[in-house]
């Protein structure tokens, strides 16, 4: 499912932090199951180890192309431009990997970390141990990177067994609105 218009963006990106930030909400934390464990889903690989570039366009939620083909042990260049006009992110991980981490996400945005349309960098790093049980904001994870309006970055990632595996973007609505891909295995 596509969704191209910029009012459905900001009106989900407005819901879904209305809904993450409403009363009895609980941030995960990184010792969930699935969450903050790369190893189980792959592991970070230098540029120079990829034979493959794959070049990934993010849009207002979307992704082109929609879904990956990749080899268990094949290591990828991900090339990443952001054409949309709001911030997106590119995170390989399992369904229950990107449920735990757009609460992060979530909570990140609640406290200007994020904004719709990028990071703010003065905030990344600060203590926030009062305000949602979180120490510390950082969006450091290996298996994922965010991408400005008008940017390009890079991930290179070495899929090291078949496994099932998602690319989403985790800005809060964005998933919901169909930034999600699936990466199929062949042989």
């Amino acid at each position: 499912m596509r969704s191209n218009t910029r009012s459905l963006t900001t009106a989900s990106l407005l819901a879904g932090i209305a809904l993450l930030s409403a009363p009895g909400f609980a941030l995960a934390g990184a010792g969930e199951p699935g969450h903050g464990h790369a190893a189980a889903i792959g592991e970070p690989a230098k540029a120079s180890a990829a034979k493959r570039v794959v070049q990934v366009e993010l849009g207002d939620n979307y992704y082109k192309p929609e879904s990956l083909s990749v080899k268990a042990g094949e290591t990828v260049r991900f090339v990443l431009k952001n054409k949309g006009d709001f911030l997106h992110e590119f995170n390989i991980g399992t369904a229950t990997m990107h449920a735990a981490h757009q609460k992060e996400m979530a909570m990140m945005v609640e406290h200007g970390m994020l904004t719709p349309t990028g990071i703010n960098t003065s905030m990344s790093g600060m203590d926030h141990s009062k305000m949602g049980g979180m120490a510390e904001m950082k969006h450091d994870d290996p298996n994922s990177v965010l991408v400005g309006p008008g940017e390009t970055k890079e991930l290179t990632w070495k899929f090291t067994k078949e496994t099932a595996l998602e690319f989403a973007c985790n800005m809060p609505g964005h998933y919901e609105s169909g930034m999600v891909g699936k990466v199929a295995f062949t042989r």
